[in-house]
């Protein structure tokens, strides 16, 4: 992730189900509960929620079933109108797009996978991929083009003449996933993409969307329920609860220090020795003696290091560079439960 300004920025950011969910807005006093709000006739999608996703970020949002995540990442491409608040798709507010331009900027802009496959049974792998593009009126050889390229980057090479019945779960997803890339969106939403496939098969998907990631840098946001996906591929997480976020942050940061008892309650089976690296655990006013440890390290990987070392501080190294020393003892703590 860089640090130039938000792709996304969702500032306040309200979505009311019922009747004439702007007015009930305008009038709904401060603090009022998701509860309260339901009491009077309304459902609470996404309740004052303000959050920002940087360029080449991998935002993964949780939470359990009906908290708001699908609802939160339909307004960010305006597939749900926003009741209140503002959100900014790189620099630009999308509830001012017409039509027309709101077509463009999902077009030309976004990438959609969702976890429902939604390919077209009657056409080929390589129809399937090249559809977008025809939609966007590109020229036959031009989309075929494109399509190979990114058909053999999801490693479905050779099975481009395949129809979907004749694919594997984990392979009509691949088409999925290189339909969306087709266009070569900037941003690229994910809702629950993996949860239809058995464990072996999400596993490998993971694997191959991180390969993806690493090559392309994309700006993601990745709807999930299951925390260990979660941990696996998020920069940061955003835990979502009766439409709210709860917690925003990075994995280290929400298993070290939940922000409330939800986040907590939704943490605590997790094994905090293999979320936690080294470069949480630096101090920079502390170096330490001897070799470093790498601060891309989790407590888990220097488990054998920590029982064995006698050093109170361990430096930890960015690369050759020094960023500070890690206590051991506090390390140990993690990797031993202690509380």
């Amino acid at each position: 992730m860089t640090n130039d300004a938000p792709v996304i920025s969702c500032k306040n950011v309200w979505k009311l189900f019922g009747p004439s969910p702007e007015n009930y807005l305008a009038s709904m006093p401060e603090g009022k509960s998701f509860d309260e709000i339901r009491a009077d006739g309304y459902i609470a999608g996404v309740k004052d929620v303000s959050i920002e996703v940087g360029r080449g970020e991998m935002l993964v949002i949780m939470g359990l079933s009906g908290s708001g995540k699908s609802t939160l990442v339909r307004c960010f491409s305006r597939l749900h109108d926003i009741t209140g608040g503002t959100i900014e798709v790189e620099g630009q507010d999308i509830m001012s797009l017409s039509e027309k331009e709101l077509i463009e900027l999902r077009r030309n802009k976004m990438g959609m996978v969702f976890q429902s496959f939604g390919l077209l049974p009657h056409r080929t792998v390589l129809e399937n991929v090249a559809f977008p593009l025809e939609m966007r009126g590109q020229d036959r050889h031009t989309r075929r083009e494109r399509a190979l390229e990114v058909i053999k980057l999801v490693g479905l090479e050779g099975r481009e003449e395949y129809f979907p019945r004749e694919l594997s779960g984990g392979q009509q997803q691949r088409v999925g996933i290189a339909r969306s890339l087709a266009i070569e969106p900037d941003i690229w939403f994910l809702d629950e993409p993996f949860s239809a496939l058995d464990p072996l098969i999400r596993r490998e998907m993971q694997d191959e969307f991180l390969r993806l990631q690493d090559m392309l840098g994309k700006t993601i946001v990745f709807i999930t329920h299951d925390f260990d996906e979660a941990l696996r591929l998020a920069d940061r997480i955003a835990i979502m609860k009766d439409g709210a976020v709860e917690q925003c942050d990075t994995p280290d940061q929400i298993v070290l220090n939940p922000a409330t008892e939800y986040v907590r309650k939704f943490t605590e089976e997790i094994d905090k020795a293999r979320v936690v690296h080294a470069s949480v655990l630096a101090k920079a006013d502390q170096k330490g003696t001897g070799d470093p440890v790498q601060a891309s390290e989790t407590v888990q990987d220097m488990a054998r290091l920590l029982v064995a070392d006698k050093r109170k501080v361990i430096p930890v190294a960015k690369g050759d560079e020094i960023i500070g020393g890690m206590n051991r003892q506090d390390a140990l703590d993690i990797l031993l439960g202690a509380s």
